[in-house]
């Protein structure tokens, strides 16, 4: 079969066809598929390595340097012409996107799709397409990710379909391995439905491990609505897989720790830069962390430590205001009316009530579910804000006074005079003002004060009728339902 036998032979006839399939991007992607069929044979005669070599340079090269058609390559005629030197416009424009070959190898099984991958990554293709080519194939051929609720599409029709759910577990366990690990170059949105799909499929406990790392590097681009996953098992437990969230959080914190250990953000110009982003991203995390306490605690079974251990991940620095969390432990409250006095006040002490806008401080003065230190608390933190707001407004308004040359007050002119009167009549109402609301002030204090005694006596009260009652049904031999606690 060789040239020593006689020219244009079998061989020689083979490689001169094999060089023309191999410069051809379509013919190369039908004959890889082709040995798909045949595939020890195709191993043995080196067939299917070239084709993917082949594939893998043209994909990191030039894509109009291809000599045969693809799928994302489009030629398009310009709007506006592309003028050379001389005046004469070209009249078309080829237009080429980054995704073009995505499609074209889709259709590669999963043995040959995945050594492909690896050779366009040993080839330095950029991990962004790396990544979505295998969001692609993902979409492709894992059914189950275009029925989760947040897909972009879950009625797309090129979904392949695939009976065996076996299949699918094996392509998403081997699409997890081979994305890239930077950060950022896979939306957090498609990891969050990957982890979905994972739980469904009853991925192996790495692959799952594997995608939660990944989404809590970039946390801070997670959207509360991504992160409600459903809880697959039915143990009677949340509606929500809170323990995969708590998993995620930790993830991220831990990272926020290293990155803060590593650079340091008072050294340099940079590295303020980077703190400054580092505490943006930590802060959009706890304003997260808040809205998801917020929708998961009016579940009856969501438990007091689990609640606790969330709110406690996030630093309190890293929250400007805190009605996010006041928000989640009022419902908790309202819907935990058990809870014991003691743990009402631990469950408390996560809200700050220094951060508490003047809306939410008038709720939290009001709301009979809080203890009562908390309500005492608020109230002190406002009047304080209160004299606080007062006293600038002092400081700023005698600086305006003094503010004129006193060395021209005697030089003053009959207009002058009017003016500085007018200003010390406006001054004088000021201070009337300010007076009449410390009255008010003092008069809310002792109102508060009569309530905080009339609730402890109605409380001593109804503890002594609860505690006769009791005694009175056990000499009696029967028993009766205790009083409601009072709130």
């Amino acid at each position: 079969m060789t040239e020593e036998y006689g020219e244009g032979n079998l061989i020689a006839l083979t490689e001169t066809f094999l060089s023309e399939v191999f410069g051809n991007w379509i013919d190369t992607i039908k004959a890889l598929e082709t040995c798909d069929e045949v595939l020890p044979h195709a191993e043995k005669l080196h067939i299917v390595s070239r084709c993917i070599h082949s594939l893998a340079a043209k994909a990191c090269g030039d894509p109009l340097l291809l000599n045969g058609s693809a799928s994302g390559i489009n030629e398009t005629k310009s709007t506006t012409g592309d003028p050379s030197w001389n005046g004469i416009s070209t009249g078309t424009k080829t237009q080429v996107s980054d995704d073009w070959w995505y499609d074209d190898v889709s259709f590669l099984s999963l043995p040959l799709y995945k050594r492909l991958i690896r050779a366009v990554e040993a080839g330095g293709m950029r991990p962004e397409s790396i990544a979505g080519a295998l969001v692609c194939y993902a979409e492709k051929y894992i059914s189950q990710m275009t029925r989760q609720p947040n897909s972009k599409n879950p009625s797309s029709s090129s979904t392949v379909s695939i009976t065996s759910e076996a299949d699918q577990r094996e392509i998403l366990e081997e699409i997890v391995e081979l994305l890239p690990n930077q950060k950022g170059v896979v939306s957090t949105r498609f990891l969050l439905r990957l982890l979905r799909t994972a739980m469904v499929l009853q991925a192996s406990p790495s692959c799952r491990e594997n995608v939660e790392r990944r989404v809590g590097f970039q946390l801070d681009q997670a959207s509360l609505e991504d992160l409600l996953i459903p809880n697959v098992c039915n143990s009677g437990e949340t509606s929500y897989d809170i323990d995969c969230f708590q998993r995620i959080l930790d993830q991220f914190m831990v990272m926020e720790q290293t990155s803060a250990a590593v650079s340091p953000s008072i050294v340099e110009d940079s590295h303020v830069m980077d703190g400054t982003r580092s505490l943006s991203s930590l802060t959009m995390v706890a304003d997260l962390v808040d809205a998801y306490l917020a929708e998961v605690a009016a579940d009856a079974n969501m438990k007091f430590s689990k609640f606790q251990t969330l709110a406690a991940a996030v630093p309190d620095y890293a929250r400007p205001i805190s009605d996010g969390m006041y928000r989640a432990l009022d419902i908790y409250l309202k819907a935990h009316p058990l809870l014991t006095d003691p743990e009402r006040e631990q469950i408390c002490r996560f809200m700050n009530c220094q951060k508490l806008s003047l809306e939410a401080s008038t709720h939290a003065a009001q709301n009979e579910r809080l203890p009562l230190r908390v309500v005492v608390q608020v109230l002190f933190f406002e009047q304080l804000r209160l004299r606080t707001s007062i006293s600038g407004w002092f400081i700023a308004s005698s600086n305006l006074d003094t503010s004129d040359n006193p060395s021209s007050v005697f030089t003053h002119s009959k207009n002058d005079g009017s003016h500085h009167r007018d200003r010390v009549t406006g001054m004088e109402d000021v201070r009337e003002r300010v007076s009449e609301l410390e009255k008010e002030c003092q008069s809310m204090k002792e109102e508060f004060h009569k309530l905080v005694k009339t609730r402890r006596f109605w409380n001593i009260f109804f503890r002594r009728k609860s505690r006769h009652a009791n005694s009175k049904s056990h000499s009696n031999g029967k028993m009766q339902q205790p009083h409601e606690k009072w709130l």
